[in-house]
């Protein structure tokens, strides 16, 4: 059965490989992004957010049935906006659009996070940002020069875990989730993937078993089964999907 799919991120890397195998599966998809998509909007303003999610409604006013929520950013000099994005235009696209997923028999949504939510990030940044204080969460990551992408995706990453148990998601049975990607080859880091002193590092802080990195069309294999799954038990996780990196750096952890 056809289901109507909200994904932002969609012109490119992961969104854009998840429409793609959603499309061909036969769901309607309403793509966003900042530009080249059905809705062009940028995430990282509240004026953005508001224009997506009076977009979607005024597109979809019976409903939808699932939401991927993949936008995002990762560039050195970017902290504000990579906070901007990454969290709080995550956190309002699924807030802002969970009215429709409601009026869904079977309503699914998920958020790209990352294995970098393990990695070291500003815990007083991750604290704000979970407090919803966005400007004093961008000003504080700005100030700090420290690692914004993972600060970002530890701290949606902890949102999605205490939102998705609360009433109106799992007790309306809205079902949330997270996916983590290890180094998948997108635009986002086919730069970073032609230096070879960067390939070092990243081989450091995100070693795999297997002997290649993924493709984005692997990541979607697992989003398209997040987003149409018809069991009603998988909520809250936040699913590896990293080549073995979190194994291999957290063996202990279970």
């Amino acid at each position: 059965m056809s289901r109507t799919i909200v994904v932002t991120g969609a012109a490119s890397g992961i969104g854009a490989a998840t429409r793609d195998r959603l499309e061909r599966a036969g769901h309607q998809v309403i793509g966003v992004d900042l530009r080249n998509s059905d809705i062009d909007a940028d995430l990282g303003t509240a004026e953005g957010r508001t224009s997506m999610i009076d977009e979607v409604t005024r597109r979809a006013p019976d409903g939808i049935d699932a939401v991927l929520a993949g936008a995002g950013i990762s560039a050195q000099g970017m902290e504000r906006e990579t906070i901007g994005i990454n969290y709080f235009g995550a956190v309002a696209t699924l807030e802002g659009l969970r009215p429709l997923l409601a009026k869904s028999a079977r309503p699914r949504a998920v958020a790209i996070c990352s294995t970098t939510a393990i990695l070291p990030s500003n815990a007083q940044v991750v604290e704000l940002c979970l407090a919803g204080k966005e400007e004093a969460a961008r000003e504080a990551m700005a100030n700090d020069g420290g690692n914004a992408y993972s600060t970002s995706k530890n701290a949606l990453s902890q949102w999605v875990r205490r939102a998705a148990v609360q009433p109106e998601w799992g007790g309306a049975g809205i079902l949330l989730n997270g996916i983590g990607p290890g180094v998948v080859k997108t635009p986002m880091t086919t730069p970073l993937l032609s230096q070879p002193d960067m390939v070092k590092l990243i081989n450091q802080s995100n070693p795999i078993a297997v002997n290649e990195y993924a493709g984005p069309e692997q990541i979607a294999e697992l989003l398209d089964f997040l987003l149409n799954m018809e069991n009603n038990y998988l909520l809250g996780q936040l699913i590896f999907i990293d080549g073995g990196s979190d194994a291999i750096l957290r063996p202990r952890q279970v």
